[in-house]
């Protein structure tokens, strides 16, 4: 186990003096402190937060040292192997993804991507986080591209979109400044409680770049990659809830209307979609407010 050299300093005041080695610190010593007392939600997300830090910068890795990024991993590690809705909402998706073909899957996909705009839209107004806006383009141009080619200005668009959105996840404006944007009825959310479910963001990417090597295999007349499944699932944003107080994830109503979401279009793939159909599903989910019941 690591051990601590020097006072760590409170989240806040390592938010206050960007002292970016400190805040992975501070999150890991939380992590440590909530794994012992059995509390392995609140592990899980100040693990993986201090994890986020100091991986987004070589500095800060450094800084951090090998010692406290080794004992980090093991624990995330450890936790991944235990009972989370974390770990088994993954699990469950990827057992029911063995019967849908690959268009199905990415229309799934698709779903739970449309239910991120509004998200998308309200935390675009924090600093750094402008890409988040695009969210609700990016899903009437992948629902258009079901059925007809994309424009090279399209096409072009959802590739910056990824490549922004994965260098989003590296920047201070993501994980070092505690920014958060206001909820009707409850706690402000933070841009950092993205960071659950192996990240939004970068799930966000990950679809999305999939869906354009899909388009570029077709093109070429080439066996098209496998679909992305992990963004089915990332709705659930575990990380706000555990961090504002919720004890039991499965108990939390928007958790549970989101599960309820997930299986629901599970079902509906499963029957006889149309793409009329799947088109009005997508534009009702585009007007969700997923963080309000």
């Amino acid at each position: 186990m690591f051990h601590k050299s020097k006072k760590v300093g409170s989240v806040e005041e390592c938010q206050k003096n960007q002292d970016w080695a400190g805040l992975a610190r501070s999150y890991y010593q939380s992590g440590v402190d909530a794994m012992e007392a059995g509390d392995l939600n609140h592990a899980q997300l100040w693990l993986n937060r201090a994890d986020t830090i100091y991986s987004a910068d070589d500095a800060i890795y450094e800084e951090v040292g090998d010692r406290l990024i080794d004992d980090c991993s093991d624990r995330i590690g450890q936790l991944e192997e235990e009972p989370l809705l974390y770990n088994q909402l993954p699990d469950s998706v990827e057992e029911m993804a063995d019967s849908l073909g690959d268009a199905k899957l990415r229309v799934w996909g698709l779903m739970s991507l449309a239910r991120l705009v509004k998200l998308g839209e309200r935390l675009a107004d924090l600093p750094g986080c402008e890409v988040l806006s695009r969210i609700g383009w990016a899903v009437g141009t992948v629902l258009k591209s079901f059925r007809e080619p994309p424009t090279e200005e399209e096409f072009n668009g959802l590739k910056d979109m990824c490549d922004e959105l994965y260098e989003f996840g590296d920047s201070p404006e993501f994980w070092g400044l505690g920014s958060a944007v206001d909820v009707p009825g409850g706690a402000p959310f933070q841009v950092f409680d993205l960071n659950g479910m192996m990240g939004v963001h970068l799930e966000v990417s990950a679809y999305l770049n999939s869906h354009l090597e899909l388009i570029c295999s077709l093109s070429q007349e080439e066996e098209p990659p496998a679909s992305e499944t992990g963004i089915i699932g990332i709705t659930l944003l575990p990380d706000y809830y555990v961090r504002t107080g919720a004890e039991d994830l499965r108990e939390v109503p928007q958790i549970k209307a989101e599960l309820e979401r997930i299986s629901d279009d599970y079902d509906f793939l499963c029957s006889d979609v149309t793409w009329d159909l799947i088109s009005q599903r997508v534009e009702e989910y585009k007007k969700l407010d997923i963080l309000v019941c």
